[in-house]
């Protein structure tokens, strides 16, 4: 009887990118678990989404990332009370909170890269840096077609 370290699955599962993917997604999602709790994932989104964008309404921030509006507040929330995004009501439409990023912030996205980074380098870890840049070149173009699809 073989033992199970030899089990695979079906070549045939192997053979699919959408197969290969997922399973990448999750060895990822494993090792950054073991270094950065869930909230701090999310928080590393929302501080990305900043960064880059600049002051977003939270209904925004939740249609960049993918995110429900409830999960949103939570995490905007997290953020307001250890100072690390501001709140304010969007004076052209009262109704809507923008959300900014304040130093502090800064500094905590800075921290959450670092950690980040490290994931990604072990999970990389068997590329040579040729190959990092093509996987992620190859993946960008993947995505980048299939643009309207929901993630």
């Amino acid at each position: 009887m073989a033992s199970e370290s030899h089990l695979q699955p079906p070549a045939r599962l192997r053979a699919l990118v959408s197969w290969q993917a997922n399973k990448a997604n999750t060895i990822g999602t494993r090792l950054a678990a073991n270094r950065m709790p869930l909230q701090a994932r999310a928080e590393f989104a929302v501080l990305a989404a900043l960064e880059e964008c600049g002051s977003l309404s939270q209904a925004d921030l939740g249609r960049r990332l993918g995110l429900d509006r409830n999960n949103v507040n939570d995490i905007v929330g997290r953020l307001h009370t250890t100072s690390r995004v501001i709140r304010s009501i969007d004076p052209a439409d009262r109704r809507r909170n923008t959300v900014a990023m304040t130093e502090e912030g800064r500094l905590y996205l800075d921290e959450l890269q670092a950690v980040t980074d490290q994931v990604q380098a072990e999970l990389t870890e068997a590329l040579s840096n040729d190959e990092k840049a093509q996987l992620r070149a190859l993946l960008e173009k993947l995505l980048s077609f299939h643009p309207t699809l929901p993630s």
